[in-house]
C-alpha cells in the first residue's frame, strides 16, 4: 500500500471534508481516505503508486483546489478560505 499526502484548499468544515472524500473514494486503487479541514490535508492510502491527475481532478470535482504535498510538514497556511464552498 502507497500512502501519498496532498494539500487541499478552501476546505472549511465537516461538509468540506465529506465532499473530498466522496469524491476521492471513487478514483481507481484508493483503498481509503483521510481529510482535514482543520490543517488543509488529504491523505490517500492506494493499492500502488497514486494516480495524483485523478486524485487531484476528483478534489476539483468535489469544489476545491490540491496539490501534492513535498513533505509530511506541507504549508497549511492557504488550506482555508473566508467562507465555505460546499454549504
Amino acid at each position: 500500500m502507497t500512502t501519498t499526502e496532498y494539500q487541499v484548499s478552501g476546505m472549511t468544515c465537516s461538509h468540506c471534508e465529506r465532499s473530498v472524500r466522496e469524491e476521492v473514494v471513487h478514483v481507481n486503487g484508493v483503498q481509503q481516505v483521510e481529510v482535514s479541514a482543520a490543517t488543509g490535508r488529504l491523505v490517500v492510502d492506494t493499492d500502488g503508486p497514486a494516480n495524483d491527475e485523478a486524485i487531484i481532478a476528483a478534489v476539483k470535482e468535489a469544489g476545491y483546489e490540491a496539490v501534492r504535498s513535498s513533505g509530511a510538514d506541507g504549508d497549511p497556511s492557504d488550506s482555508t478560505a473566508s467562507s465555505c464552498r460546499c454549504c
